[in-house]
């Protein structure tokens, strides 16, 4: 039954997240804490259980010395300062990947061979290598700089702009360079991968069936291909979701975005120990529940995922 798989799917994600976080305290209190003497009076296995206990319960404690936007030092209060920002920029960008992606791949799988193949082919393994912080710099040095159209970094003016609508359009104002990088740097990819999916269902007897009996050729590849490449394509696109919740460190880091993996980087170089663990939980959380989301909703739209091959 449904509710026996969905029970064994959460639990399995519960215990996955108890033991990735035992790992965390673990490390952190061999690596990190008694390197820096803070655990050298007292045994340190009671630390760690009391250190992964804090966790598993989102008791991330005080900060060592990053604050909040508004001066506070409780972890978990930085966090979710940090998440919204970080959804905000990423998701967007993922979005409009996908549609993009998965548009250009099933035009390519449709002429596979042809010019616009072939040439997005080639375009894809000379943007898709570029590396992430060359791309950001260039834009910054010819878009904020070269033609100053965009600033160079943040997600608000100083000062920020007084009002509710004036201050979504400085944040959209600040969110087009880094959006625009993310997308050009991404996309290229995940047509690829798009259109080798598609190419291969249009393969199939049911896609050759449906062309003989005139049904049109666009209907054909949004209808039937489409819907046949459907589970891996969400998959893909479901965990880019995912793990853009951790954010990225080279971009965040190169347009000054107050996300996540810019919380992670000062983190790293303040030795912020909470704050580090607080972040590294918080998204490995984020990450493991939307996986077993996505296979709850795999296993209630197909029944053979839920049997796991028995029969």
């Amino acid at each position: 039954m449904y509710w026996r798989y969905a029970f064994k799917r959460m639990l399995m994600g519960v215990m996955i997240y108890f033991a990735i976080i035992f790992v965390y305290s673990v490390l952190f209190n061999v690596m990190f804490k008694l390197h820096y003497s803070y655990l050298l009076e007292g045994p340190i296995l009671p630390e760690i259980f009391s250190d992964w206990f804090d966790t598993v319960t989102f008791n991330y404690g005080q900060s060592m010395s990053i604050r909040s936007f508004k001066g506070e030092t409780d972890v978990i209060k930085i966090i979710l300062e940090r998440v919204p920002n970080t959804m905000l920029l990423f998701t967007i960008a993922i979005i409009i990947d996908i549609f993009l992606g998965v548009y250009l791949g099933i035009k390519k799988a449709q002429k596979a061979g042809g010019f616009m193949d072939k040439t997005t082919s080639i375009l894809t393994m000379i943007f898709y290598g570029l590396p992430t912080w060359w791309v950001g710099l260039v834009m910054i040095m010819f878009f904020s700089f070269k033609l100053p159209l965009f600033p160079s970094g943040g997600i608000f003016s100083i000062p920020p702009p007084e009002g509710l609508i004036k201050r979504f359009g400085d944040i959209v104002y600040h969110l087009i360079l880094p959006l625009t990088t993310l997308v050009f740097f991404r996309f290229w990819g995940r047509a690829y991968l798009s259109r080798n999916i598609v190419l291969a269902n249009l393969q199939n007897d049911f896609i050759i069936s449906a062309r003989a009996r005139g049904i049109p050729e666009r209907k054909v590849l949004f209808g039937h291909a489409l819907r046949a490449s459907a589970p891996p394509i969400l998959t893909m696109s479901v965990l880019s979701v995912l793990d853009s919740f951790s954010g990225a460190l080279i971009i965040e880091g190169i347009f000054n975005w107050p996300g996540m993996g810019n919380l992670f980087w000062a983190a790293i170089q303040q030795d912020d120990i909470p704050v580090l663990l607080g972040n590294l939980s918080f998204t490995t959380l984020l990450y493991i529940g939307g996986i077993v989301i996505l296979d709850l909703i795999y296993g209630f739209l197909d029944p053979r995922i839920k049997v796991g091959g028995k029969e």
